[in-house]
Order: structure tokens, then sequence, then C-alpha cells
């Protein structure tokens, strides 16, 4: 098979590269600039031309990066690698390889509804399709965009006219930069923690139309100020810092969310459910769209998933194991991280 996975990762032997390798090796394609999938140590890596940024801010300038645009193909030692948008994140990407007549899209992280700052998804014909399966379960079917972006705004006002600030908590890559543009409608000032101001400037300065956000470093806590919305990462939510934030409401802002007492276990006031992933009638209509027979199944609820696929959808499904916490993996350990 053009396609194998061993414990450095997804191989390509034919071009000798791998997809989001698990260990440092010599040549590496990065679906998209989250740490659990481009990780340090590589010799060379490709990837999309906006998580390039991304990339050296994570990994540092030294690295050695190749970037291409969506569906502009290369040729490494008879491999057409192409990269196709998977609408995770900004600068996400399916990679897609074919050798000799057999095509397989290894997708990375995804989701189909346009947030309207990615590239939206973007299904590609394939024999092997290598799927995510972090909300695998039917119980995840998520609101939509629009419908989650109103509900926020309308929270915030809510606050707004109790004369609180609003406190949105979300990963530093991904879910604070919708956060950010979905508050910007609230015609509040936006304050961002240091790790989610950085990517925002790092973007902007990448070129992207986002609303710039004042770091909370700069804040002063004794001033007087009208309500405000301050966008933080999940890593702070049991730190007496946001103390300083007083009066406040604060909201977890995940696909989690859609668990019933999950607001509770994060003892947060709100819970929205806005996720980066695909739900699941997302996932099985991307699986269906690729027309793949065969589909690889990888981390979160991969064994229901798995076996869901060969039941009732009739095709050949195989897990695959990775270095990633199974089933209820919490996102903030996995995406947060940048």
């Amino acid at each position: 098979m053009l396609i194998t996975f061993n414990n450095k990762g997804i191989y390509c032997a034919q071009a000798d590269v791998y997809i989001d390798p698990w260990q440092p090796v010599p040549k590496a394609i990065i679906t998209h600039a989250h740490a659990d999938h481009a990780r340090p140590g590589n010799k060379h890596y490709l990837c999309h031309q906006h998580s390039a940024a991304l990339l050296k801010l994570r990994l540092g300038d030294h690295i050695n990066i190749q970037t291409l645009d969506y569906g502009q193909n290369i040729h490494i030692n008879g491999v057409q690698v192409s990269l196709h948008p998977a609408g995770h994140i900004m600068g996400s990407a399916q990679i897609k390889l074919t050798y000799k007549g057999e095509t397989w899209v290894i997708s990375g992280d995804y989701k189909l509804a346009n947030d309207g700052i990615s590239t939206p998804f973007e299904p590609i014909s394939c024999q092997h399709f290598v799927t995510e399966s972090t909300f695998g379960l039917p119980i995840y079917r998520f609101p939509s965009t629009e419908t989650v972006a109103t509900n926020i705004l309308a929270w915030i006002e809510s606050n707004r006219k109790q004369n609180k600030n609003t406190l949105l908590v979300g990963y530093a890559l991904g879910k604070a930069q919708r956060l950010i543009e979905t508050a910007a409608y609230s015609g509040l000032p936006i304050f961002a923690h240091g790790a989610i101001a950085n990517v925002q400037q790092t973007l902007i300065q990448a070129g992207h139309p986002l609303h710039a956000v004042t770091p909370t470093a700069t804040m002063d806590p004794k001033a007087k100020q009208a309500p405000y919305v301050v966008v933080l990462p999940p890593s702070v939510l049991k730190s007496t810092w946001l103390k300083r934030f007083a009066p406040y409401e604060i909201a977890y802002c995940s696909g989690w969310m859609q668990l019933r007492g999950a607001r509770r276990r994060k003892n947060v006031n709100r819970g929205f459910v806005l996720s980066d992933h695909a739900d699941w009638d997302q996932l099985q209509t991307a699986i269906r769209a690729t027309g793949a027979e065969n589909i690889y199944v990888t981390h979160g609820y991969k064994t229901a998933f798995a076996r869901w696929l060969q039941e009732y959808a009739g095709l050949e499904a195989i897990e695959i194991a990775t270095p990633y916490e199974d089933d209820l993996l919490l996102e903030e350990e996995k995406d947060e991280a940048i």
C-alpha cells in the first residue's frame, strides 16, 4: 500500500515522507499548526502557506519549511502530493497523495461547518480516507455557527446591561479567532490573554483580515472601564488571576459543551457548543463525499465509529492507534498548546 502506519506516524515509503509525525523525522507534511500535529525536531516541514507563520511562532524561525497553496501539485519521487482545505482552522489541510492510480487522503482534523475564517472543507475523491473521530458518537450534533454566534452576542449584551465583563474561554489557535470575530460585533473593547494575543497578531501580520485585540498584560486593573470582553485559554480557568476582571460572567466554548454536566465540571456560568471538529453528521457526510471504500479511523471515539462504518455504512473501516488520548480527550490538552 502507498500509506502505512508505524510508531513514528503515517508514512509514505515511496516518497519517504511522514504526515503529522509523532516523532522527529527527516521529511514531514503537516496538516495544521496545532501542537499534536506539528511537532518539533523534523528536518523539513511542508505545509499550507497559511500555516507557515504559525509553525514559526511555535517551533522557531530556524525551521526548514516549504509551503504550498491549496490545489497546488508537487511530485516527490513519483508521488503526486497536494493540499486541500480541511476547514478546521486557518491553514488546515487535507493531504492528498497519488501514485500509480492509488489515492489516499489524510484529513487531519476537519469540520464541514463554515466558520467564516478558515477555508471551508473540500471533499476529495479517493480510495483510502484517514479520518479523525473526536466527536464520533450520535450525541454530538452541533448547532449552526450562526446560532452559536447569535447566542454569544446576546449573552454579551445581557452582561453589559448588568455592568459585567464577559470572559470567553477558547483555545489559542482556531477557537479564539472565532470568538474574537464574533465579539467584535458587540462593539465592546476586546482584550486577550498573551498566548491568544500573540497568535492573533501573528495572523494579522501574515495578512489575515482579523480584528486586533489588546493583551491583558497592558490592562490597568485599578482603572475604571466600561464592560469589556476578554478571550482566554482554558489553562487559566482555575487561576485566581481571573479576579482582576471582576465583576464578570464566564463561558466555556467547546464541542464538549454538548455533554450534560460539562459546564458544571468546568465551573463556568455558560457553555456554548462551538467546535473546530466535525460532529457526527459531518463525519458521515465527509466520508460519503470522498467515495472512499477504505476508511482509517484515528483519535477520538475510533472503536465505536469504525464499528458503525462497518456495520451500517458497509465500509472497510480500520482503527489506527495514535499517541493521542482516546475518547473523552480534553481539547484544552490537545489543541491549546501553541
